[in-house]
């Protein structure tokens, strides 16, 4: 395996990454609690068409729809919640500043897929966990939107070292990610998508989410649990949901009591975690 390709100097260059979308800014910053926040977040969004329409549509999906299909981002809210929108939003400015056209191995929709695959299957995680540690909706659907930005990152700066990268990802057999990266590039996809957060001063416990999804027992992890473990746990459970990220060992019985799950619910869960990434290819297709 070639090791030429070494990105790890060039990145810590971060001028050469966009700056976080500027309705991203807005959006992370708008407090939801005051009904004047609610009236800029739909007013906001509202001044976006791509964003409008993408809201509207997964307001549609039969995960969320009803038989009356809605037409507005306030119709859309409604069905949707606030908190969703919200998190939905930013993912989608986020991810468009970083897509290049033509796109390399690492397709977009792929990615959103995995995405919101890893999203909604936190939520099934979620709902098992006792209500005292249990993460706020917007911070489960945000974290899983996000964690795996470092990808579109590593496209947007070196395509070809992307799609290296995605190649032998689709060629190995169970290997763990972070293994190939540093073999292949010097650096992963986790480091890669922290330095972004802090390029963009997200929330560090988004960030951390980022950095140690895949090793949540590191030190630091502490700063986004416990959303790391649980993307961690989502990812061990859908490995090659939208893009092949193979994640490595069975989930321990431990892993589940670590988030206040009875182990005898692991089956439960699973089974709810394969129905809901149905769903989630078409929640994709809708945005």
């Amino acid at each position: 395996m070639s090791t030429s390709i070494n990105l790890k100097q060039a990145i810590t260059k971060l001028d050469t990454l966009p700056m976080m979308p500027v309705i991203a800014q807005k959006l992370l910053a708008l407090p939801l609690n005051t009904d004047d926040g609610e009236a800029k977040l739909l007013k906001l969004i509202g001044l976006d068409p791509l964003i409008s329409a993408k809201i509207i549509g997964l307001a549609n999906t039969s995960l969320f729809g009803s038989p009356v299909k809605v037409a507005s981002i306030g119709d859309a809210a409604m069905r949707l919640g606030l908190t969703r929108v919200k998190s939905v939003a930013i993912s989608i400015a986020t991810m468009s500043v970083l897509t290049r056209i033509p796109e390399g191995k690492l397709r977009t929709n792929d990615l959103w897929m995995h995405s919101m695959g890893i999203a909604v299957s936190m939520r099934a995680i979620a709902k098992a966990m006792p209500v005292h540690v249990r993460p706020l909706e917007d911070h489960i659907f945000l974290a899983g939107l996000l964690h795996d930005i470092g990808y579109m990152a590593l496209g947007f700066l070196n395509t070809a070292a992307s799609d290296a990268l995605h190649i032998e990802l689709q060629a190995s057999s169970g290997r763990p990610v972070l293994e190939i990266e540093q073999e292949l590039i010097g650096i992963t996809h986790c480091e890669i998508g922290a330095k972004l957060g802090h390029h963009w001063d997200l929330p560090e416990e988004i960030i951390a989410v980022m950095k140690y999804h895949h090793t949540p027992d590191e030190e630091g992890s502490e700063a986004g649990q416990p959303l790391v473990s649980m993307v961690n746990i989502a990812e061990k459970i859908l490995p090659e949901f939208g893009i092949n990220e193979p994640a490595g060992a069975e989930i321990s019985d431990q892993e589940w009591i670590a988030l206040g799950i009875d182990p005898a619910k692991a089956d439960e869960i699973h089974a709810k975690i394969a129905e809901v990434a149905g769903q989630a290819k078409e929640l994709a297709g809708a945005v």
